[in-house]
């Protein structure tokens, strides 16, 4: 589902299993609000099981973010799906390109699942 309602709790809920950290509620549903182009959820019985959120720089780039699927429901298509969709709409915003960072133990699933090519990019850490 696109642009679904956000309950704050149970993303942030679902962030957190999917990536292995304490449930810390965060505001989810104003930042997608306020900086998102778009964002995908998979529901299961009406539970939140998938998510991956879009930011854009207001013209050609896209960037793919938090991509989560709970860890019951892993290795079923649903992250692809999740991506392949969040790559539609970012094109069908006028997007042409879609930018995603990941950890090495995702390339296959980024690169081979999901279409993306590597590239040689850049990171700064500003905090901590």
């Amino acid at each position: 589902m696109v642009r679904f309602p956000v309950d704050d709790q149970e993303l942030s809920t679902l962030h957190a299993l999917a990536f292995g950290s304490e449930v810390s509620v965060q505001p989810w549903a104003a930042r997608l609000e306020r900086h998102a182009l778009t964002w995908v959820g998979a529901f299961s019985n009406d539970q939140l099981i998938g998510f991956v959120q879009v930011c854009w720089d207001g013209g050609a780039h896209a960037f793919a973010l938090d991509t989560a699927v709970h860890p019951e429901h892993g290795r079923q298509g649903i992250g692809k799906q999740l991506v392949l969709t969040a790559a539609a709409e970012a094109k069908a915003a006028g997007c042409e390109w879609l930018h995603v960072d990941f950890e090495p133990h995702l390339t296959a699933f980024y690169l081979n699942a999901c279409g993306f090519r590597p590239t040689d990019a850049g990171l700064l850490k500003l905090q901590g």
